[in-house]
């Protein structure tokens, strides 16, 4: 049944395990609640912020809107093409879970995106990627309410207008919708995607260059755990910043700075720079501010050093922390970072 509860605890809802508060919360479990939500005229004009698996937020106080944490669950078949099965999952569905799941059914595609944290209802809005593979070469379409007016909508891919790690809900949506459904569409003529660097690398010590996808899921899973920190002892969002995408001009500027910087060129001709190699040639791997730090093995993630002390960070502390960096990339490189993660 629908309520709301007043003062309710976050850390365990964000896997930074920064300690705050939502001042009140509702737990999203169907689309009925969030109709019974708007039934209600000082719920329905009430701020809100909408809460997945909190994988990619900084909370830097208490959380005054009235939060909404999804949990709509279910993953289903929904229909097949000459070319794809079209699959659903509900926006509360651990992204990983339903990835292990659509591979235990014999639909392969999303098996690069193992591991990520949060839910699947986020992972369009960051449009996820990783070892070769977006969200969007797999998606298909979703649903969401539109959280003024109560309305259900669906957006297919080119409406939800994804980019690097941004799409619509990072602009005209931010903060105007919740999304209850996410559809994917999974080749049926699977084709293996190793050829990111790491992938590579493994597949040739390995001697298996026709892996299945069981086995590109759980070299993915084995490089992941092998780079990242587990949440649960260092609490962390994952990557902090993004690369930054750069103009041929700029890129040729930077190489003027420091000739062993990394980048990768782009089809439109504009290259990518490794943030973590900028970040650690400014020093900062290993480093911190209080309980916030750079991990020691991987420049672009921050940790909550003292989440397993009993003593964590602050958002106070990681926000300090991510600015310093910031300022140190550009006053060496002239390149402004830009934060991943929500900042609330």
């Amino acid at each position: 049944m629908f309520k709301i509860e007043a003062n309710v605890p976050l850390q365990a809802h964000n896997t930074f395990g920064i300690i705050a508060k939502a001042i009140h919360l509702a737990s999203i479990q169907s689309t009925n609640d969030i109709n019974s939500l708007f039934a209600d005229p000082a719920l329905a004009s009430a701020p809100k912020f909408v809460l997945g698996g909190g994988s990619n937020l900084v909370l830097t106080g208490d959380v005054k809107p009235l939060v909404l944490k999804v949990e709509i669950m279910g993953k289903r078949l929904v229909t097949q093409t000459a070319k794809h099965f079209i699959v659903e999952a509900g926006a509360g569905e651990s992204w990983h879970d339903f990835v292990a799941w659509t591979l235990d059914h014999d639909m392969p595609g999303l098996e690069n995106l193992a591991l990520i944290p949060g839910t699947v209802g986020a992972s369009p809005v960051q449009n996820i990627g990783a070892y070769g593979v977006e969200l969007q070469d797999r998606f298909d379409s979703l649903d969401y309410i539109d959280l003024q007016t109560g309305k259900s909508h669906t957006l297919n891919a080119a409406a939800c207008q994804f980019g690097y790690r941004d799409s619509v809900f990072k602009h005209a949506l931010m903060d105007k919708a919740i999304i209850t459904h996410v559809r994917f569409a999974l080749p049926k003529v699977w084709q293996r995607e190793i050829s990111y660097a790491d992938l590579d690398k493994l597949a040739k010590k390995k001697n298996e260059l026709q892996p299945t996808p069981r086995m590109v899921f759980d070299w993915v899973c084995q490089i992941r755990s092998a780079k990242l920190p587990d949440p649960k002892i260092d609490g962390n969002t994952g990557s902090f910043f993004k690369n930054p995408v750069v103009t041929p001009e700029q890129c040729k500027d930077i190489i003027g700075r420091d000739p062993n910087v990394a980048f990768y060129k782009l089809l439109d001709g504009n290259f990518k720079l490794a943030a973590a190699w900028l970040i650690d040639a400014c020093g900062w791997k290993g480093r911190g501010v209080g309980n916030a730090g750079v991990h020691p093995n991987h420049a672009l993630v921050l940790i909550n050093k003292g989440r397993a002390t009993g003593v964590p960070a602050t958002g106070g502390e990681v926000i300090t922390l991510a600015k310093a960096i910031q300022t140190s990339v550009y006053e060496r490189f002239g390149i402004r970072l830009e934060i991943e993660p929500v900042v609330l």
